[in-house]
Parts: C-alpha cells; structure tokens; sequence
C-alpha cells in the first residue's frame, strides 16, 4: 500500500503522510465478528495508572480474528480486505463453503474472489495454512504457532516475513524478522507468504493530534523535570543528565537493560540471539 502526501498549506502538513488504503476492498466490517473494546487509560482496578501515556482516543471495536485457521481442507473465499484500527496490518474476510465468515490476517498479494485453505495438503500460496512439517525449506511465512493448536502468536505486524530454514526431527528452524533463530515443533502451524501493507512503517503522523486519536497522550522528557519526579530533572537551565546512562523514571538503566529472565523455559528453543 502506497503512501499519500499534502501541499504544505499549515505547518502540520508539510511532514505528514497517509495511507492510500489502495487495497481496502470493504469499508464496513462484519458485525458477527466484532467485540466490544474497553478502555481503561492505562489505569489497573484500583484506578492507578499502571502504564503511563495512555487515554482518550476513537472508539473501537475489535474484530475477532481466527488466528488458529482449525477448519482445514475446506476452502474459503476472500470477500474483502479491511482496515482494523487495532492492528498495523490489514484484515481480509473469509466466507468458507458451509456460509461461516472468518477473518485472517491479509498477505501481500491476496485480492477479493481468491480461494484459501487450511490443512496438510495444502498448495504454497500466500493466505494457506499449514502445519511447518508440510512446508517447504526456504518459504516465507507468517502468524507461526508456538505451541501446537495454540494459535498464531509470532510474526503477526505489517510487512513482517519469517523463513523456514530447515527441518529435523520434531523441530524446524525458524529465522524470525529480527534475525532471530528459533526451533518451532513442526506440528505447529503457520500461513504461507508476507503479511501486507508493509508501508505502514513509513506513514508520518505530522501532528500530534492524529498521536490523541490513537489513544496515546503526550510524553514529557525527564529532563525538564523536577528531581522528586525523575532522576534526570533538576539543575539551573538545560543540564546533562548527570549519571553514567540514561535512566527511567524509576531508576533502571534506558537503554540496553535487558529485562528478559535469566532462566526463562523457552531459552533452550533459542539457536542464536537477534544480536
């Protein structure tokens, strides 16, 4: 998807870019499939606010979409590809031969009146679900299972592609967008091809009023800050942070602090780290 610029008639235009939607077939989404949204303003039961920069906001609506694809060698056709506020990709809107309509998320490439289907024997083309154990050494592709039956959980963001390395025995090896190498039991399942609008990454807000319609509210840095609120604020005028690194508002380490647990159960799926 293609991205559109403005004469810049205010300052706000001059920097800012949409998306084109060239590929939104369906501009109303199916009702069957959508669920309530609640928005809490980043605030836990008791009404504190657990995650800072969040409230306000368009409503929404979330659309159930089937990441565990279980309905296999029974043929679906696109009807549309959607927009959905609560994801970078776009959607696209099965109706399987028993009249049941689900949605997945769109690859690139996937246009409406073309057929998907899941199951073992399955072709490779963009929008198949398969279990990894059927697909090919080399392949690209997306919303991978971890556990099996467990649903899509890894490389489900727009423009995101992961590939298929090799296979031995009850695992494969999984190349993640990250450069991560990861072991994926090949019972598990995954879609074939790249997830779409991949230029998403390149929209540029231009204001920060599209930044409160999308529910997030303003940052503000440490720096101009009083010592009591950050352990960078303080001093007369502009001053240095004053400390070997920069810090968070609750002194941990900014940049570099790995946050990871040291023995977590799932390190030994790891083959190499993405650094």
């Amino acid at each position: 998807m293609a991205t559109k610029r403005f004469k810049a008639y205010t300052p706000s235009r001059r920097n800012m870019t949409v998306s084109t939607f060239e590929e939104i077939t369906k501009k109303t989404p199916e009702k069957s499939l959508l669920a309530k949204k609640k928005k809490n303003a980043g605030r836990n039961s008791y009404g504190r606010i657990t995650v800072r920069h969040q409230g306000g906001g368009n409503r929404q609506k979330y659309r159930i979409i089937d990441f565990k694809r279980k309905k296999d060698n029974m043929a679906a056709t696109v009807i549309g590809i959607e927009y959905d506020p609560n994801r970078s990709s776009n959607i696209a809107l099965l109706e399987y031969e028993d009249g049941e309509k689900a949605y997945i998320l769109a690859p690139q490439g996937l246009k409406d009146g073309d057929k998907v289907i899941s199951g073992e024997k399955a072709d490779i083309k963009p929008g198949n679900c398969m279990p990894i154990e059927s697909i090919p050494v080399g392949t690209m592709i997306h919303n991978i299972e971890l556990n099996p039956g467990q649903g899509g959980k890894m490389v489900r963001a727009a423009g995101q592609e992961a590939q298929l390395m090799a296979k031995e025995g009850k695992y494969a090896h999984v190349r993640l967008p990250s450069g991560e190498m990861r072991l994926v039991a090949v019972k598990c399942r995954a879609t074939i091809g790249t997830i779409g609008n991949a230029d998403h990454e390149n929209v540029k807000l231009g204001k920060a009023g599209r930044k409160r319609n999308m529910g997030i509210r303003p940052t503000v840095r440490g720096s101009v800050m009083n010592p009591v609120d950050h352990p960078h604020g303080g001093g007369e005028g502009r001053a240095p942070v004053g400390r070997p690194g920069p810090l968070t508002p609750w002194g941990k380490p900014a940049l570099g602090y790995k946050t990871r647990a040291k023995h977590k159960q799932s390190d030994k799926f790891i083959v190499k780290r993405r650094k």
